[in-house]
């Protein structure tokens, strides 16, 4: 089964915490804080596995969890971080943001380097880091902070350096077939290719390793730019295709007009993408071992193929007829074009920051002299604190206050006998 569009889940681990702790020895009377810090949260890591071309294995493995870092102990004793959690994908996989679609990395940058996707936590400090010459015990440490979490669109956009695209059974798969050494299943009905293949072709004159790989793109109907015959899914692995071979069958022999055949398909790839449509082409006359060239209707192809601005080759890919010389020509044609597409980022670094400040919005409200205050931030300081530790309770204060929270209370009206609710911990307001 070929699959090439799957959503997942990931999540990288969480950091652990920094323990509470003093150093304990024998005729030792006052030993110091020796908490040890939390470990790191395991990475989310996305790499390239050259030997698969399908998102297959993600079939019933949506949800991928990084292990979380260990807490601290005694003794200066440090969590263990977690390993990092690797997912493997084909090739020209494009990851994407599930809810946007917008495109995260392309798996093809950077010759396929391994790409984390969501960073674990970072660890939390032990006690020993809080102490000061006017806090020697400190009675509290940091919480580990949680591992981002994503629901990722997976695409899969095969690498090929020409598209062998066209309608159903005219000779596309005979073609590949032909010209290289692969072989995809061949019949004599619509559809038979449901996946698309790639084959390496050598030249036949070559002997300086200029070779190229095609795609035979499974038949496009009318209609494929709107999803019809699984359009979408074909058309997505003509996206990175340097060069399209444009097979038609010239023959017409199922009764289809080769020129209503050529414009029909362009249609289509202008609706699915107007830079796939500005693709170059080379146009492929195939089965000509049974057309009748003289006929009025091949004339009139080849006219629209040079009002177009397009080559045309005549091959027969059963007999092997023009196939070196198509082979030749597009290796040349190749040579002209810039490399194998790679998809920008179009949620950079700096977006994910604006978006990770805009979820740490505070919320506030009032209930009487009840003043509550929310917020993703805040729930995970309070898991910082110790609230029966007076020390502890002033560092939490500071952090209102360096935050911005004081002054907001004040603002909404809140002064000395108000009560303030953060996640259940409640205060009295004393200015």
């Amino acid at each position: 089964m070929f699959i090439d569009r799957i959503e997942i889940y990931v999540k990288a681990g969480n950091g652990g915490n920094g323990a509470v702790s003093f150093h304990r020895e024998k005729y030792v009377s006052h030993g110091g804080p020796d908490g040890g810090d939390g470990g790191h949260g395991g990475n989310i890591v996305m790499r390239v596995d050259p030997g698969s071309n399908t998102l297959l294995a993600f079939r019933y493995h949506r949800k991928f969890v990084a292990a979380n870092g260990e807490n601290g102990s005694g003794k200066k004793f440090h969590g263990a971080s977690a390993p990092d959690t690797v997912i493997l994908v084909p090739p020209g996989t494009v990851i994407k943001e599930a809810e946007s679609g917008l495109v995260i990395h392309d798996m093809s940058e950077n010759g396929g380097a391994d790409f984390t996707v969501c960073r674990g936590g970072r660890g939390g400090w032990g006690n020993r880091h809080f102490a000061t010459p006017t806090r020697q015990v400190p009675m509290f440490a940091k919480s580990g902070t949680a591992g981002e979490e994503k629901n990722l669109l997976l695409e899969l956009k095969m690498i090929a350096d020409v598209g062998i695209i066209g309608f159903p059974s005219v000779g596309k798969s005979s073609l590949l077939a032909g010209i290289s050494a692969a072989r995809p299943k061949i019949a004599g009905y619509h559809f038979t290719t449901l996946s698309p293949n790639l084959g390496v072709v050598s030249l036949p004159s070559d002997n300086g390793g200029r070779g190229f790989v095609a795609a035979d793109i499974p038949g496009l109907i009318e209609g494929a730019a709107d999803g019809a015959g699984l359009g979408h899914q074909f058309l997505r692995h003509t996206e990175r295709c340097r060069l399209l071979l444009h097979v038609v069958d010239i023959a017409s022999t199922e009764g289809r007009d080769p020129s209503d055949d050529l414009k029909k398909i362009d249609a289509e790839l202008s609706k699915y993408s107007p830079e796939l449509a500005l693709r170059p082409q080379i146009v492929v006359a195939n089965k000509c071992d049974c057309a009748d060239r003289e006929a009025e209707y091949v004339k009139e192809f080849e006219r629209l193929v040079a009002s177009l601005g397009r080559k045309l080759y005549y091959v027969s890919a059963m007999t092997g007829e023009g196939l070196d010389e198509l082979v030749e020509a597009t290796a040349a044609e190749l040579e002209k074009l810039p490399p194998v597409k790679v998809f920008e980022a179009e949620i950079t670094p700096e977006d994910r920051l604006s978006r990770g400040a805009a979820e740490r919005k505070t919320e506030y409200r009032r209930v009487g002299n009840t003043f509550y205050v929310e917020g993703e931030w805040l729930f995970n300081l309070c898991g910082q604190v110790n609230f029966a530790d007076y020390e502890s309770l002033n560092f939490f204060r500071r952090v209102l206050k360096k935050s911005g929270v004081i002054d907001e209370l004040e603002a909404m009206g809140c002064t000395d006998g108000c009560t303030v609710s953060i996640y259940d911990f409640e205060f009295d307001y004393v200015k």
